[in-house]
């Protein structure tokens, strides 16, 4: 296994609707990014975008802890929508820009090697992430790809697992020596009321989010944005960088070490 930790190696964790959202500028900015020889690596989601289509087919789905319960029928639509459409909705948008780009599951190579988070009977196929072929990742980085990689692992025996997105990105940044993660959304931050007005806290920890979080400060879509950036901190990922996707050169200002955003440490 070859040495892996690269500072100019970094992962983004996107929701998959906020990513192709995103104007054509932060798509450039990677291109831009990837000439200078910084390697981007996306993890994305697609709950929506799952949750759309069950309702289309009139499949019943329902969340216990946050977690989608996952039945083989829930998993077969899970998998269609994050490893199809919407993988390769964002891998259109990056080669507009004129960068190369390939998209890949989880399965593929057995990237996302995974485990049951819980009894199979409870939850059913959710899965948190036992291995990364980080390899393969840096195989493709090595052939000029930008890896858009969509969370849906697999085990030993063949057997898929559907696996929070959030987890899966801090996974694989940890396998790749990444000490730091960025999260794309459609917020500047985390914001905090003082005198009146809404400021972008740039520096908070795990801690003191759950603190906020209790005393009502942090409310309503914010806390499972904030939440699934703690669950990115893990292994070797010391810190995550929550930041607005169509600010101007965000990941640019990010790398170079610029106070945009919030920053949560351990």
């Amino acid at each position: 296994m070859r040495c892996i930790i690269n500072p100019k190696n970094f992962v983004l964790k996107c929701g998959g609707s906020t990513l192709t959202g995103l104007p054509i500028t932060f798509f450039q900015e990677l291109k831009r990014l990837q000439d200078e020889g910084f390697s981007p690596v996306i993890v994305h989601g697609g709950g929506p975008a799952i949750s759309n289509t069950l309702t289309k087919l009139n499949i019943e789905t329902e969340f216990i802890d946050g977690l989608r319960v996952t039945t083989n029928e829930v998993l077969d639509v899970v998998e269609m929508v994050l490893s199809g459409k919407m993988n390769k909705e964002i891998v259109r948008k990056i080669q507009m820009s004129g960068a190369i780009t390939l998209g890949l599951s989880g399965v593929d190579g057995d990237l996302l090697e995974a485990e049951p988070v819980h009894n199979v009977n409870q939850i059913g196929y959710v899965g948190d992430i036992k291995k990364v072929n980080s390899e393969l990742i840096l195989n493709l980085i090595d052939a000029g790809y930008i890896p858009v990689i969509a969370p849906v692992g697999i085990d030993k025996n063949g057997q898929r697992y559907n696996v929070n997105a959030d987890t899966a990105a801090g996974a694989v940044a940890s396998h790749l020596g990444v000490r730091q993660m960025i999260v794309v959304t459609d917020v500047p931050g985390i914001m905090k009321e003082e005198n009146g007005e809404k400021e972008v806290l740039p520096n908070i920890t795990a801690q003191e989010i759950e603190e906020m979080i209790h005393s009502g400060e942090i409310f309503g879509g914010m806390i499972p944005k904030v939440r699934a950036a703690m669950k990115c901190i893990q292994g070797d990922v010391q810190e995550v960088l929550i930041v607005n996707g169509a600010e101007p050169n965000v990941l640019t200002k990010v790398l170079k070490g610029e106070n945009i955003g919030t920053r949560i440490t351990k």
